[in-house]
């Protein structure tokens, strides 16, 4: 199936354009806040939505997984994986919403990093969540 494509919203871009699922899955669009934090938006189609008309569980669960992913970065380049993510989902979306995801660092070591997010339409949250994610160091010779 050939995903019709979504140009980014004004002021936003693709935040990894060679990434094959996230760019399937969403695509999700990014920005840097003014306060230094990162700000995810996608425009909820029918193609996003279960057969009741609802935005999907996966795909809220991945937007926020790369947001916290993004938020733990904090402007490095370095690799971070999920080793835990939990999630709430409060309320549901709808094809035409805005879904915006924004994630925060609360901690981190030299190995791990804890965070926590939310995804929300307007005033309405529809999903919190927290994950511990770890930096994975390159191989020699990869």
């Amino acid at each position: 199936m050939t995903v019709p494509p979504c140009a980014p919203l004004d002021g936003y871009s693709i935040y990894d354009p060679v990434d094959p699922f996230e760019n399937h899955a969403g695509p999700f669009h990014w920005r840097r806040r003014d306060d230094g934090g990162n700000h995810f938006v996608m425009m909820a189609q029918s193609r996003h939505c279960n057969r009741h008309g609802i935005v999907h569980g996966g795909l809220m669960m991945t937007m926020i997984d790369l947001t916290m992913v993004v938020a733990a970065k904090q402007n490095r380049t370095e690799m971070l994986v999920t080793v835990s993510l939990n999630t709430e989902f409060v309320d549901s979306g709808r094809s035409g919403d805005l879904i915006e995801g924004i994630g925060e660092l609360v901690r981190r070591t030299r190995s791990l990093a804890f965070v926590r997010g939310r995804i929300f339409t307007g005033e309405r949250t529809l999903l919190t969540a927290s994950a511990v994610l770890k930096l994975i160091r390159p191989r020699d010779g990869v």
